[in-house]
């Protein structure tokens, strides 16, 4: 058997901010592979934590002559393009970017080309968007480079299209009214499998020029995969079939209660039409090492990531514009979680804004509407949760696990980072996080964020009924911050030399 490439080899990857992409380049930054990265837009990558561990090429598949530069010294590559968003010439256009990427490979004496396709019985009349996945892996193997090609059906894991329309619908409508095609058959794979199988690509050699199908051990219908996740959230659900429920109109229905456009959730939707079951067990043989797990446990694994440790915070700030007085607000629905984050600019060391949000709670209160924060423990109390318990270990200093009245410190970057979470009684879960980041000027920028995950229609319910109480809560809490933290600094300035240095530290 011939060796595999070895993690001194130069791999390329494409639509690394996709979701499969993203993923697939963390698991090969892991395992210390040499990575060069293909984006149209170089900003669009400016502020995530990997940014100076990979090489950045800047070309776009449809401007061949952008990509010989991009694939100069490079061993293998991955193809991780599709053009759903382009509308309804997405297949037209897919099949030029595989050919242009094809040739360029080959011109570049690329070794190996790793690419993921759509699951579905080439036979069969496929939706156009499973066909276009099938004819870009043709239009690839074109060209000299051999092809690893593999097909799955739906990806099972957070920020995967297919399992974030499983969530929403889910989580939002108590009884699922869905066309007959939802009880198609399909075989949903993890996300962690579909990276173990692209990553065993490159120590497989065997595995070039191959077609191969993966899918996990359950073959179930689409409406089975949301009632098991129901169950696994603890959510009642029951499915009303309906006789005709076209897929334009399923898309729109899709859009209109969920976060994903109705443009995105068609070409899902038509591919739910086709059967999509592995008839093919070539990667099980190839890949005995990889046993894909059930889909129950897939879920509950999606689901652990739920939190604010999971959102690629450093990314998101860079796409903020700040107003003149260095006030920002961002509001968005990702990967099960409802984000607001306000930003300010302030007059102060990180240190001392830092100080100031530590020691919130307890003795010092909340700085502003100190009522409403204490009628919302009250509330709780009678609902069966902690209340406020008025009080925390220490006035100044804070440790993981400590309480602060209703919330609880989950995590804590000393001078740097804060993040409670609110242990009362809610539909779902919620977070406040607090972040000073120095700036070149001197100056810091305060942001404060609420991460909020709504376990079913309540949950839903509970973020828009309370949405305007707290816009208006949380934006006067983070203008008291900032105030606070401006005097303090004022403070210590009136301190005389070596007094105010100690001070400040």
């Amino acid at each position: 058997m011939s060796h595999g490439l070895s993690s001194q080899g130069r791999i390329l990857v494409t639509g690394v901010t996709g979701y499969i992409g993203g993923q697939l380049l963390l698991r090969l930054l892991d395992e210390d592979y040499a990575v060069r990265v293909l984006v149209r837009d170089a900003a669009r990558i400016e502020g995530r934590w990997w940014r100076d561990r990979v090489e950045v090429a800047v070309g776009d598949v449809l401007k061949p002559e952008t990509l010989p530069a991009a694939l100069a010294g490079i061993d293998a590559t991955y193809y991780n393009i599709h053009s759903l968003y382009a509308g309804t010439d997405f297949h037209d256009m897919d099949l030029v970017a595989g050919r242009n990427f094809a040739q360029a490979a080959q011109a570049a004496g690329v070794q190996h080309i790793i690419y993921l396709g759509g699951l579905g019985n080439p036979q069969d009349t496929l939706s156009p968007h499973l066909h276009s996945r099938q004819q870009t892996g043709a239009a690839l193997r074109e060209g000299s480079v051999p092809v690893t090609e593999y097909r799955a059906a739906i990806i099972i894991g957070s920020g995967s299209g297919s399992f974030e329309m499983i969530r929403y619908l889910t989580e939002r409508i108590p009884l699922l009214v869905s066309p007959r095609w939802v009880f198609s058959k399909i075989q949903p794979i993890a996300i962690g499998d579909v990276l173990d199988y692209l990553v065993g690509a490159l120590q497989v050699p065997e595995s070039k020029g191959r077609i191969m199908e993966i899918g996990g051990p359950n073959i179930m219908s689409y409406a089975d995969t949301m009632m098991e996740y129901a169950k696994v959230r603890g959510l009642r659900r029951a499915v009303l079939p309906v006789p005709a429920l076209t897929p334009t109109l399923s898309s729109h229905w899709v859009g209109w209660v969920t976060p994903i456009s109705a443009r995105l959730a068609r070409p899902l939707i038509e591919g739910v039409h086709n059967e999509v079951i592995v008839r093919d067990t070539t990667a099980a043989t190839m890949f005995p090492d990889i046993r894909p797990m059930d889909y129950h446990s897939a879920v509950e694994l999606a689901l652990s990531d739920l939190g604010p440790q999971s959102v690629d915070t450093a990314w998101m700030d860079a796409q903020v514009t700040l107003d003149e007085r260095g006030e920002g607000l961002q509001v968005e629905r990702r990967e099960g979680l409802y984000i607001r984050r306000q930003y300010r600019t302030v007059e102060s060391s990180p240190e001392c804004v830092f100080g100031v949000f530590a020691g919130l709670g307890g003795d010092c209160g909340w700085l502003r509407f100190e009522w409403a924060w204490r009628l919302r423990g009250w509330v709780d109390r009678l609902v069966g949760g902690v209340g406020f318990r008025c009080g925390r270990r220490d006035p100044s200093e804070v440790q993981v696990g400590d309480v602060v009245d209703f919330m609880r410190v989950e995590a804590i970057e000393a001078g740097k980072m804060l993040r409670l979470r609110y242990e009362g009684k809610m539909p779902g879960r919620f977070w406040l996080q607090f972040e000073a980041q120095p700036q070149d000027d001197g100056r810091t920028q305060l942001v404060q964020t609420l991460f909020v995950e709504t376990k079913g229609l309540l949950g839903l319910l509970y973020w828009y009924a309370a949405y305007p109480a707290h816009a208006v809560i949380f934006s006067a809490l983070l203008r008291a911050v900032s105030q606070e933290a401006e005097e303090c600094s004022a403070a210590l300035r009136e301190i005389p030399g070596p007094q105010a240095k100690g001070a400040q530290v």
